[in-house]
């Protein structure tokens, strides 16, 4: 099974939002399963019960079997048994940091690495999406966007909400240019980098012309390189 992770910047699991559905529609798709189980993860927002009640309206519509997984109430007892039972994991936004900190606490951080590697399908926005790489542009400080370590299953860093909040376009793009932050990618709302074996197999996206980017250092700049996306719909 390859190993496949499915990052995007935003605009999941709104179900107000044009073209709802499309994102987890692909998601469900690259498991190759019939009725996928999907296992929500939304610690980055300290499992705030409306945003887990996105999560089952967004999915459960849909030919899968979706679940959640708290931190911050009882929590299971056997994290491993519990993630290698599905077929897709999902992380939610919110504080990265704070994120990180509980899941290495908890050792959920090995659970995924070993998830990763037997083909579960492991995705996200948001925090959902930085968490991934070795790095990424973060606002889980007040003040002004900052960069943080991450858990390093991806190579380069990542930028969420690259059209969608105004401060992370010039914000990545600074941190690049200053060498603060390695290179990597940046996804706007409603876009997905779907890597498959640690490498960029395409790029999908639900409100075109929406896309990603490469962003990389560029003397003394940074240099910004659109990359092609696939349109995909909420039709079933």
């Amino acid at each position: 099974m390859p190993s496949q992770i499915i990052a995007m910047g935003g605009g999941v699991l709104v179900p107000e939002a044009a073209n709802h559905g499309a994102l987890e529609r692909y998601i469900l798709a690259a498991t190759g399963k019939l009725k996928p189980r999907v296992l929500f993860v939304p610690t980055a927002s300290g499992d705030d019960a409306s945003y887990v009640a996105r999560f089952y309206e967004s999915y459960a519509p849909l030919n899968c079997t979706p679940t959640h997984l708290p931190f911050f109430r009882r929590t299971p007892a056997d994290l491993r048994a519990l993630v290698l039972a599905q077929d897709v994991v999902h992380v939610g936004g919110g504080n990265t940091r704070s994120m990180l900190a509980v899941w290495r606490d908890w050792g959920f951080d090995a659970v995924l690495r070993e998830a990763y590697d037997a083909g579960i399908v492991l995705c996200g926005s948001s925090a959902g999406a930085i968490c991934w790489f070795d790095e990424g542009v973060t606002d889980s400080i007040a003040g002004g966007l900052t960069r943080m370590a991450a858990l390093g299953f991806l190579p380069g860093s990542a930028c969420p909400h690259y059209d969608g909040e105004a401060e992370r376009r010039p914000s990545y793009q600074r941190l690049v240019a200053e060498r603060t932050i390695g290179g990597g990618y940046a996804a706007d709302d409603g876009v997905g980098l779907h890597f498959v074996d640690g490498a960029l197999d395409r790029v999908v996206s639900a409100r075109p012309p929406a896309t990603a980017y490469r962003v990389e250092p560029d003397g003394t700049g940074a240099r910004e390189t659109s990359l092609e996306a696939v349109a995909i719909t909420s039709a079933a």
